[in-house]
């Protein structure tokens, strides 16, 4: 990935391999997203009247939220992106979207004309974009004067439980890593009249631990960043990872917490 990022030198994710990531995990994404939908009826619910003719879903996935975004807003075109070729592939055969068109693009270098949309809605995409600035100013091209960019994205205290649970066991990163308010904040305020944004923890609970794993692995976004192991991981780290993943158990009800955090943003271009 050639770009200015957000304090780093170095690349954390490969597109490449986000999009291969999510391409597989198509088919068995929408069966255990739970936390996606939640967050997503959540920035449908932030989403303001307006008389918005083209609308994009940046970041759509299987293009879940593609028919709610026609219900509400009624564009005269909506126009569903994603980085991974088997989602849209996946969302164009199960999705009904009359008025639309599906576009395989990256969110850092969108194939849009400039000043051609009202609003962007993009829910928990743009995490997995290093280069704030790029987003940014590709964001704030494509809008109209005016224009909305409706987002959720995640922090870096997400799966925190999982990150502690690991380092334990090993020095590899195995929690991808997110940006901090802050650094979202300031990079908005650098491209955008308005900004707002607000932070929300959501946490999800599991009976065992591989409810969890198995979770993360169906909707792809198991651990794809450039620290991680390579190959197999052994029996041993596995149990000591369990083990020490334990201390998070709660008492009251027995379950395991897998916390999320979440970042809700309006940015309104000049």
């Amino acid at each position: 990935m050639n770009a200015v990022r957000t304090g780093s030198d170095t690349s954390q994710f490969d597109k490449a391999d986000i999009a291969a990531s999510f391409s597989k995990a198509a088919l068995s994404y929408d069966s255990v997203a739970e936390l996606q939908r939640q967050v997503g009826f959540d920035l449908l619910e932030k989403l303001p009247q307006s008389d918005a003719a083209v609308v994009v879903d940046l970041g759509c996935g299987t293009g879940f939220f593609g028919p709610h975004l026609q219900r509400k807003l009624q564009p005269d075109h909506l126009i569903s992106i994603d980085l991974a070729p088997g989602m849209l592939q996946y969302a164009r055969a199960h999705r009904d979207i009359e008025q639309g068109s599906w576009l395989c693009g990256d969110a850092e270098a969108l194939p849009l004309a400039d000043n051609s949309v009202d609003l962007i809605f993009s829910s928990l995409a743009i995490q997995w974009c290093e280069n704030l600035p790029a987003l940014f100013t590709e964001v704030s091209r494509v809008l109209r004067p005016g224009g909305r960019f409706l987002f959720s994205t995640l922090g870096p205290h997400t799966l925190h439980e999982l990150r502690d649970a690991w380092s334990t066991v090993d020095k590899y990163q195995h929690v991808n890593r997110f940006v901090s308010y802050r650094t979202l904040s300031d990079f908005a305020d650098q491209y955008f009249d308005q900004v707002t944004i607000a932070e929300q923890e959501r946490v999800l609970l599991y009976g065992e631990l591989r409810e969890l794993t198995t979770e993360l692995k169906g909707i792809g976004a198991h651990n794809i960043s450039a620290g991680r192991q390579e190959g197999l991981t052994g029996k041993a780290r596995i149990v000591a990872f369990k083990q020490a993943y334990e201390q998070f158990r709660r008492s009251g009800d027995g379950k395991l917490p897998a916390t999320y955090q979440v970042f809700y943003g309006e940015l309104i271009n000049g």
